[in-house]
């Protein structure tokens, strides 16, 4: 795992591409944290190319494994993030042909003789997780290409006649380039989504490649930009024949993936919390490696059993079955709060997953125990329905949802227009909005605040500055599966609105910054794309049923764990916010919300902010999530704009 940075001058003057390689090695420099092991710079001869890498060393540690890293004759440079778990198949292949000579072991020369044969649809072929920059000098043109399900990140901008990109927003923002400007659609969005939509950032102009897509930049700077992959890919969707054949094509995909994620020349360790898609990890893992598996829970202090966070007893528990060499980290609000400020640099725009602040302390005790690579559990609960979001509204869907959408439009206007008049709650109006407007039932999970709601979160000059609605993102989700997918269950809708959107920019980008941040690469084998697509195209009376959730995965899974650890309530991967905002933090927080520097954009109504903030103090209502959604974005703000 690695950092890249880089630049292609397309249309700015030769001039000013002699500075260009001393800023790039700037860029470089803000990402050192990537890539502790070594680093590297090319510039190609005529100064239009520049590309720069940090590296982790994981495969091949040697010095063979530098980057950027070139084909024979020099024509081919790239500068590549990530692990390619089937490269040693794809070398095999490309042996039996003597144009391609390999000088390392590393999965990042078999790219390079691979594009050498296929070009742009290289992607196509390998299988892993990945963000790379690939230079061809005989068609002039920068290929920039982002994994399947988007667990790494790579942002680009165009500046000054140049195509600059990054695995980190914060090595663009160091090009003087770079303008630093707030984006109002994105805000807009994260304060719906709690993390901002491909391919907007919260900075107006700098862009992130969508999963599965590739980027062509060629010597006009002409952009191409186009999906290689989807999870809606593959042959129709056809249920098994049986619930046991399912069951059996799960338990043989999961182990799979397990395995090929083992692929190192380094310590492999994980992240345990004693939940069903962890312990799965380390059962597995555990018969598959010759010492003891390091693994790793995070522990809230000052909770007692009846509030205990993160499920340590269950850690502790799995972690003694399988003869771990287990590490419970502490953390306290003190050290929460001493670490916010980091915080905000590293996630370079807001995250709105509280689980931001143990992901950092997990991977910093990790890294200190001299682990470089761990196995995580995201994904499983996306593609396996795992959230009780989903049951909760399965039946709804299914019943009152579907015979009000079979109403004329002008009728479910009335029934809206009714529950208005009657003083219904209005979160039940919006429902009935919703459906009277053909918008989605399910806008995803971690919504922070809807449309309705941001009426009184905005002022009037804010309202006239958001432009669309929430609903209008997602919409156009839904309608790639109903095209793609006609016969789409509800369950695999809303799997899908997971997987195009919260998943990959605010799930994955969590562990990638967190764990990158302390120099730790992060392996996610339920988001392996085979697992992925065909957890996804299971109905949901597969994966559900009632309220027990990802059934399938925990009948697959007694093969190796007990019932009391598969069966137990789900927990994930929880803080103890709610009460630390009523407690140790705040002072801090209630300090953060007076004096924040979003008040000079005239857009939010502080008046209706603070009210939340005294009904959650008071205990009247868990406004929680929606204070450090709040909190996070006025953080990042005065990290990168008022400071």
């Amino acid at each position: 795992m690695c950092g890249i940075v880089g630049l292609y001058n397309f249309g700015g003057t030769a001039e000013a591409s002699a500075r260009d390689r001393a800023l790039v090695q700037g860029m470089c420099d803000l990402i050192v944290h990537r890539g502790p092991d070594d680093g590297g710079l090319w510039q190609s001869d005529d100064r239009r190319v520049v590309l720069g890498h940090r590296r982790l060393s994981i495969v091949d540690i040697s010095a063979a494994g530098h980057q950027p890293m070139s084909n024979e004759d020099g024509t081919v440079w790239i500068s590549f993030n990530g692990e390619i778990y089937n490269h040693a198949e794809l070398r095999a292949d490309l042996r039996l042909d003597d144009r391609h000579r390999f000088r390392s072991r590393t999965d990042t020369e078999v790219i390079i003789h691979l594009y050498e044969e296929r070009q742009v649809e290289v992607v196509e072929a390998i299988d892993g997780m990945f963000a790379f920059a690939l230079w061809d000098g005989a068609r002039r043109r920068l290929l920039l290409a982002r994994d399947r399900m988007g667990k790494k990140p790579l942002y680009y901008v165009i500046a000054a006649g140049r195509l600059l990109f990054a695995s980190e927003i914060k090595a663009l923002l160091a090009h003087p380039d770079v303008a630093r400007r707030l984006d109002p659609v994105a805000l807009n969005e994260y304060l719906t989504f709690s993390n901002v939509p491909e391919p907007r950032t919260l900075f107006e102009g700098i862009r992130k490649l969508p999963a599965g897509h590739t980027l062509v930049c060629d010597q006009h700077g002409n952009l191409t930009i186009a999906r290689y992959w989807s999870p809606l890919d593959g042959p129709p969707w056809v249920a098994p024949a049986s619930r046991g054949e399912a069951v059996e094509r799960v338990r043989d995909l999961v182990k799979t993936a397990v395995k090929k994620r083992l692929m190192a020349d380094v310590p492999v360790g994980a992240f345990l919390s004693g939940g069903v898609d962890s312990s799965t990890n380390v059962a597995l893992m555990s018969r598959l490696v010759s010492t003891a598996l390091q693994t790793f829970t995070v522990e809230f202090t000052g909770f007692g059993p009846a509030e205990n966070f993160h499920d340590v007893p269950y850690a502790r528990q799995v972690a003694s079955m399988f003869g771990c060499r287990h590490t419970e980290v502490p953390v306290t609000a003190a050290e929460a709060l001493a670490y916010i400020p980091e915080m905000v640099q590293h996630q370079d725009e807001p995250l709105g997953d509280p689980a931001c602040l143990p992901m950092h302390f997990v991977s910093r005790a990790t890294h200190q125990a001299g682990i470089k690579v761990v196995l995580v559990g995201e994904g499983s609960d996306e593609v396996f329905c795992g959230y009780p979001e989903f049951p909760r509204l399965l039946d709804p869907f299914n019943g009152r949802w579907s015979q009000l959408k079979r109403m004329p439009q002008l009728l479910r206007r009335a029934v809206k227009r009714g529950a208005e008049l009657a003083g219904a709650p209005s979160g039940r109006v919006d429902v009935l909005r919703r459906a009277a407007e053909d918008e989605p039932l399910y806008l995803g999970l971690d919504v922070v605040f809807f449309d309705w709601e941001k009426t009184e979160l905005y002022t009037a000059d804010g309202r006239r500055m958001m432009p669309g609605k929430a609903a209008d993102t997602v919409a156009a989700y839904y309608r790639e599966i109903n095209e793609r997918r006609p016969d789409a269950d509800f369950s695999q809708q809303m799997s899908y609105i997971e997987l195009r959107n919260r998943l990959p920019e605010l799930l994955l980008m969590r562990v990638d910054k967190f764990s990158m941040a302390h120099s730790l690469e992060a392996r996610a084998p339920f988001l392996d794309h085979q697992l992925a697509t065909y957890a996804l195209s299971l109905p949901a009376a597969m994966k559900m049923n009632g309220t027990r959730t990802k059934a399938v995965l925990k009948d697959a899974a007694h093969e190796w764990l007990p019932d009391d650890v598969i069966e137990r309530t789900k927990q994930g991967f929880r803080v103890p916010l709610p009460a630390w905002l009523r407690g140790e933090l705040a002072p801090w927080a209630e300090d953060v919300l007076r004096r924040s520097p979003l008040r000079k954009l005239g857009i939010f109504n502080f008046d209706h902010i603070l009210e939340l903030w005294r009904r959650h103090r008071d205990g009247e209502a868990d406004h929680s999530f929606d204070l450090w959604c709040l909190i996070n974005l006025s953080g990042w703000y005065e990290h990168w704009f008022a400071a």
